[in-house]
């Protein structure tokens, strides 16, 4: 997987498409094999085959696919979305360790094979602390593809493009001692809202954390009450 084209322009090549068979009753959670180190866990709800939700959610600084899962996973897959989770190459997503490309590269040869396999129907891109800022920052330059972002404790945005008008629901925590909130959370927000987006922002007491009714309410908030 190179940085080049596509990839270094933020920009996410693979789109849903119709699926024969697909993953409809093998739940559990599986592995994206994209060869050599690169790293993906895809968390599959138990149910018949169908159009599901697809979630990306995008680890904080020094996490993994894992740590992902273990924040999201369970209460995603309960409402019958799928979700991918990659491990950044390096200690943190490629657009803070230094410019866009490998870690591009690596999630949409992830999507490339999850569309192959798992009919989707809506996609939605998150992440929290790190993970949230590059969610943002990818999310705003293919809304042409995700149509939602879900941004726990972002520290900033910074698109290289815009394409599309995701809907964008941040958190953030009051007392926030890493990435503070009145320089991050609510001036991300402020400044999304100023350009047009339609912003739901959640403040909440208390530090850096993802916080079990949290995802419920951005699940909620993206999924719709019934969803």
């Amino acid at each position: 997987m190179d940085s080049s084209g596509h990839a270094s322009g933020g920009r996410l090549e693979s789109r849903p498409r119709p699926v024969t068979g697909g993953r409809g009753r093998e739940s559990g959670v599986l592995p994206i094999d994209l060869g050599g180190s690169a790293q993906a866990l895809l968390a599959v709800p138990a149910g018949p085959a169908g159009p599901r939700p697809l979630l990306v959610f995008f680890h904080g600084a020094g996490g993994d696919a894992a740590d992902s899962l273990a924040r999201v996973g369970e209460l995603a897959t309960g409402r019958g979305v799928l979700v991918l989770a990659p491990t950044s190459r390096g200690s943190t997503w490629d657009l803070i360790a230094g410019g866009l490309g490998r870690d591009v590269a690596v999630l949409d040869a992830a999507l490339e094979q999850v569309f192959a396999q798992c009919p989707v129907d809506r996609v939605a891109i998150g992440g929290f602390s790190d993970g949230a800022s590059y969610a943002l920052s990818l999310g705003l330059a293919n809304g042409d593809l995700a149509e939602a972002v879900l941004a726990f404790s972002p520290g900033f945005m910074a698109p290289p493009g815009q394409a599309g008008r995701p809907r964008l629901w941040l958190t953030h925590g009051d007392d926030d001692r890493v990435l503070p909130v009145d320089r991050c959370g609510r001036r991300v927000a402020a400044e999304l809202t100023a350009a047009g987006y339609d912003v739901t922002y959640d403040e909440f007491q208390g530090g850096h954390v993802v916080r079990a009714d949290g995802v419920t309410a951005g699940l909620d908030w993206w999924l719709g009450a019934a969803g």
